[in-house]
């Protein structure tokens, strides 16, 4: 199968296990994991950041349709995929030659943890940042971010093995 033909089925599912699942499973009444950001992980390094780019906001504006959410998770999908290669370049030394060989399920457990979750906590900060809009609820943003956060990276690491390919 072509990577076109994945990647837009693999876009195509994460978006459908969003709206349809993940969005109806509220832990503790408030906590929401948002595993759709798993694509941009996913998708592969490319010195075309602009189709990446394009990708990335019809992902959160696909969720955004389904959620009714206003354009929350688009902004912060957007913001993530533009600051991704910032972070591949901090986490794993990677420049523009290493990205046609860079593939996130070979490198190191403590790096790719802390990419993921650097990544996820700063896409939960502006999703939540921007849903409550106010200073006066500041503290529950970051506690919304920090369980979602949490939520979202249990989720995630299972969901990438189970899936991996065995080599």
């Amino acid at each position: 199968m072509s990577k076109t033909i994945y990647f837009a089925l693999l876009f195509l599912f994460i978006v459908l296990l969003q709206v349809l699942v993940l969005n109806n499973v509220l832990f503790l009444g408030y906590v929401n994991p948002y595993l759709y950001i798993i694509f941009l992980f996913l998708f592969p390094l490319k010195k075309d950041r602009f189709r990446f780019l394009f990708i990335a906001f019809l992902l959160g504006l696909s969720i955004d349709v389904f959620s009714d959410s206003g354009g929350i998770h688009a902004f912060s999908t957007l913001t993530i995929a533009y600051f991704r290669l910032f972070f591949v370049k901090v986490f794993f030394s990677k420049y523009e030659v290493d990205y046609p060989f860079f593939d996130l399920s070979l490198e190191p457990f403590g790096k790719k943890f802390n990419y993921v979750a650097t990544l996820t906590l700063i896409h939960h900060f502006i999703l939540f940042s921007f849903a409550n809009f106010s200073f006066n609820n500041f503290s529950q943003v970051l506690l919304n971010t920090l369980y979602s956060s949490i939520f979202t990276l249990v989720l995630y690491f299972p969901v990438v093995y189970i899936f991996s390919k065995k080599q």
